[in-house]
């Protein structure tokens, strides 16, 4: 399968065939951009909010049909051996279809490039030589910058054409990385499609070690479904849920590629923090008993206990006539809401009308004849508030989790059975906070409050999430995301090897149970399409202590990769061997990344500036002129360099609580190269890699 290379401009070049077409779509593209901008809307709309709404929606098209000039406006070609869609007939002619990342159209319609999410595209990736699915010829095309410069074909049906690698595909696989990621929309292979173009209605969890483009295929999976569902999920919405600003920086750019420019980016923390301001962190093992899903029982048993039994009747005066509702009529009524597990808030609007409508049938078996209006007005009376303000009364979600936090005998009468005296020990503040306004609330405090809102009043639920990097969430952390996509689906995406929170998740399992999602759809990838086959195999030799029964990730990378692991015979000299090693990988193309222990940054960076570097911080797009990036092994998860430097690995290993969660650590940090890592080390190296 030869790339063909841009020989001559000649007509009868194939190549100056696709380069040609390539113009006419760019241009079909400027004229539907053009047509979009010059839309007159003053004579559709009937008044200014439908004007509003419209142009927005206008707006976005025009963003939407933007021409990148770097990204190819197609990436393939398809070959059908007949008319899609029509009926096999004899000397039918098949049709051709170009494939990108958005549906262009010329000016009477008729498509120039198909959307790569489109049914008619699907063959671009599950084709084969053993099922070519009526696809006589695939043919890729290379480009440098935005200019088509080889092509390839693949002769699906041809059995004297041997099978090989695609070089264009190889070659695109391992292109340097500089700048945000970017989307993979022409190298998706058939075991990702499938995940990919699962249905709406299902949620999918991905199991993929480093490499394995879990990551990318959760994007590509929302950018699908808003294609497929476009309607249902503009009404409903869709969100991304990362570990960090920094990934959610460095994945941005790879939907509005797509032309999605709606789906929202949020870390845990953002989605939880909406009441109280986070100023304080936890011990680990405090943490940890935060994150436990048993303190969700916790908080339903404090709430609940606001619930006080009446202790007298309620008098409703109207007029001059009484009506007396008992208090064993009124318990009733409590047990029953009780009883129907409604939330907390719902039922305290329901109570006053329960009491409300045991008045309006006394009136009526006094020969009265009451309408609704009544029935609400009885509900609003002065003793039917204050009987409801002492049977159940509005709690605040913040104040409540206070009190957990704060009296030690509240926390430990509703934890009885649940959590035991040190656990409770763990999580009691010290010295308690006078208010809300003044506690010092950590992350995990955040997500309790959040359990604690959602119990008072039900959470907005969203069309589709997609949790990435989901391994280091806690329990309550995924019930807090699970919430947020109760009625709709969600998309998982994760490695437990790589769980560097004390809490991480120990199986999808136990995971999908706390998101809410127990029939959810378990995938693993294993094929690495990034990380260089020596390096993870180099960091694979973990995986039997920090998860073991994990299945290895396979490269199936022709390149093998660079693999180095320099000793430093004296600790003082290390600095300057770090900055060695950064110097000889920015002689090769793309992006690096100095990866050390978060206690080691300081002493690099002013290594580096004493020798003239300037660097970036995590989530920092890369330049021609800057492309070293300093990164802290806390934040090096999700993100990826083509060369890496890593700095002292039990350093790594030792500024994490407990050693498997070090060991987990240096595997992140392992295996973040496309094409090469230099590891660098003056203290012995954890036993595991020596």
């Amino acid at each position: 399968m030869p790339a063909h290379e841009f020989e001559s401009d000649t007509t009868t070049d194939p190549l100056a065939h696709e380069r040609a077409h390539l113009a006419a779509s760019r241009a079909a593209l400027r004229a539907m951009r053009e047509d979009a901008q010059n839309l007159d809307i003053r004579d559709v709309t009937a008044n200014w909010v439908n004007a509003a709404v419209l142009q927005a929606q206008i707006d976005e098209r025009i963003k939407s049909l933007a021409d990148l000039a770097h990204t190819p406006l197609f990436f393939g070609r398809l070959d059908y051996l007949h008319v899609v869609g029509a009926e096999e007939a004899e000397g039918a002619e098949g049709e051709q279809f170009y494939i990108g990342r958005r549906h262009v159209h010329d000016a009477v319609g008729d498509p120039m490039v198909i959307d790569w999410r489109a049914p008619v595209s699907q063959p671009f990736y599950r084709a084969s030589r053993k099922d070519p699915l009526d696809v006589g010829r695939r043919r890729r095309f290379g480009y440098t910058g935005g200019d088509l410069t080889a092509y390839e074909d693949e002769h699906l049906t041809d059995p004297a054409e041997a099978e090989q690698t695609s070089k264009l595909l190889q070659a695109e696989i391992e292109r340097p990385r500089v700048g945000p990621m970017r989307d993979i929309v022409a190298t998706i292979q058939p075991e990702q499609d499938e995940i990919v173009r699962s249905e709406l209605g299902g949620t999918v969890c991905v199991q993929g070690g480093p490499g394995t483009g879990k990551t990318a295929v959760g994007l590509h999976r929302v950018a699908y479904l808003l294609y497929a569902h476009r309607e249902r999920l503009a009404r409903t919405g869709t969100l991304v849920v990362g570990p960090n600003r920094s990934f959610l920086h460095y994945i941005e750019q790879v939907l509005p590629a797509l032309g999605e420019l709606e789906v929202k980016q949020a870390t845990v923390e953002d989605l939880v923090a909406a009441q109280i301001e986070v100023r304080g962190t936890d011990e680990a093992p405090a943490a940890v008993v935060k994150g436990d899903a048993r303190m969700a029982e916790v908080l339903r048993r404090a709430l609940r206990s606001h619930v006080t039994p009446p202790a007298e009747p309620v008098m409703v005066v109207r007029g001059s006539r009484r009506w007396r509702v008992p208090a064993y009529e009124i318990e009733e009524m409590v047990q029953e809401l009780l009883a129907r597990d409604m939330r907390y808030g719902a039922a305290h609007e329901a109570l006053p009308q329960r009491i409300a409508h045991a008045v309006l049938v006394r009136m009526e078996q006094a020969g009265e004849a009451p309408d609704d209006r009544v029935q609400n007005s009885v509900a609003r009376n002065p003793a039917v508030k204050a009987a409801v303000k002492a049977i159940w009364p509005a709690v605040d979600p913040a104040k409540l989790v206070l009190r957990l936090l704060s009296d030690a005998e509240f926390l430990a009468e509703h934890a009885e059975g649940l959590l035991s005296e040190d656990e409770q020990k763990a999580i009691l503040w010290i010295k308690p906070a006078r208010s809300v306004k003044t506690a010092k609330w950590s992350a995990a405090d955040a997500v309790l409050i959040d359990e604690a809102a959602d119990l008072v009043s039900r959470t907005h639920s969203l069309g589709h999430v997609v949790i990435d990097e989901a391994q280091d969430l806690s329990p309550m952390q995924y019930r807090a995301v699970g919430r947020r996509c109760s009625t709709g689906s969600a998309t998982v995406l994760g490695d437990l090897a790589q769980g560097t929170t004390p809490w991480s998740t120990q199986s999808w399992e136990q995971a999908l149970h706390h998101l809410g999602k127990a029939d959810a759809l378990v995938e693993e990838l294993t094929a690495g399409f990034r990380v260089p086959r020596d390096v993870i195999a180099y960091a694979s030799r973990l995986l039997p202590v920090i998860s073991p029964g994990l299945t290895p990730v396979e490269s199936v990378r022709e390149s093998p990769g660079s693999l180095s692991v320099r000793e430093v015979a004296d600790a003082a000299e290390l600095d300057a061997a770090v900055v060695a090693a950064c110097e000889e990988s920015l002689t090769h193309e793309g992006s690096i990344g100095l990866i050390a222990a978060d206690a080691r940054i300081p002493a690099l960076a002013d290594a580096l500036t004493a020798a003239g570097h300037t660097y970036l911080s995590p989530g920092q797009e890369t330049t021609t002129e800057t492309r070293l990036t300093l990164v802290p092994a806390s934040l090096a998860k999700g993100l990826e360099y083509d060369y890496v430097v890593l700095d002292e690995p039990a350093a790594v290993v030792d500024g994490e609580p407990d050693e498997r969660t070090g060991l987990r650590r240096l595997y992140v940090a392992l295996t973040r190269a496309v094409s090469g890592l230099a590891v660098l080390h003056a203290a012995p190296l954890p036993q595991e890699l020596a």
